[in-house]
């Protein structure tokens, strides 16, 4: 009974995978011909954006200082004091900043989506939208599509230069680095390249994290019990595609480096 149940629920799993990957065509479908809800889309971006910086700055600024905590030490004793700054800078532009802005954007608003759109399902809202002859795409779906696609990016931004920050204020308080030292070697280690892949990943994780959070509400079935499964799926499915995606990402924009 316990296997049929897994493969069950996988079954259903992968096929709300597949239809998100529809969803997302027809989501650029409807952008492509101009079909925006505005005022929705508005107020979706003030929910993902300026709702979510306090969060996304704070986690940024430990996660600058934990990791500077964890190579300076290091670094130092191996003669290697000149470079701190510029292999933090990497880190945060290149994996830190636009991976952990997606998975704090996921769990606050991914789940979010899922919640309020699966509860519009199981109530019947949805359905009423159609009597209202409002393509439910349109009106729910588009908003938090490019509500998410513009504000990670510039969430990611601002993480990053908190991160930055934060690495330095370790390094010059627990450290005694030298603040030129340290800017030096941001400016000598990263390129315009490494701030551009963090945006171009970041506005892939938005368009991942809104579409997986939409899809998973717009299929939710079992009434309250069945939004509760479909948030908590939703996150954790947006969370491995995440890092997924993020694998291969990272593999086409630098694996010709080392060259």
């Amino acid at each position: 009974m316990q296997d049929q149940r897994l493969h069950r629920n996988f079954h259903l799993w992968f096929q709300r995978l597949i239809a998100a990957f529809f969803l997302l065509g027809q989501v650029f479908l409807h952008i492509l011909q101009g079909r925006i809800h505005r005022r929705n889309t508005i107020e979706q971006m003030n929910s993902v954006g300026p709702e979510s910086i306090s969060i996304a700055v704070v986690t940024a600024a430990f996660v600058g200082m934990v990791y500077t905590i964890q190579i300076a030490r290091e670094f130092i004793q191996y003669g290697a004091t000149t470079t701190i700054g510029g292999v933090v800078a990497l880190s945060l532009s290149r994996e830190l900043a636009p991976v952990l802005t997606a998975v704090v954007i996921a769990g606050r608003v991914g789940s979010a989506f899922a919640a309020e759109i699966g509860t519009m399902r199981v109530t019947e809202q949805i359905d009423a939208l159609y009597m209202l002859k409002t393509d439910p795409i349109d009106y729910l779906v588009v908003p938090r599509v490019i509500a998410c696609a513009l504000m990670l990016p510039l969430l990611t931004g601002l993480a990053l230069l908190v991160g930055m920050a934060g690495g330095l204020l370790v390094s010059t308080s627990m450290y005694s680095i030298n603040t030129g030292i340290f800017l030096n070697s941001v400016q000598a280690f990263t390129e315009l390249w490494d701030v551009f892949s963090a945006l171009l990943k970041s506005i892939i994780f938005g368009v991942i994290i809104a579409i997986i959070g939409c899809n998973w509400g717009l299929t939710t079935t079992g009434g309250a019990k069945g939004v509760g499964e479909s948030t908590t799926t939703a996150v954790v499915t947006s969370l491995l595609t995440i890092f997924i995606s993020n694998f291969f990402l990272s593999w086409i924009m630098f694996q010709g480096d080392a060259g």
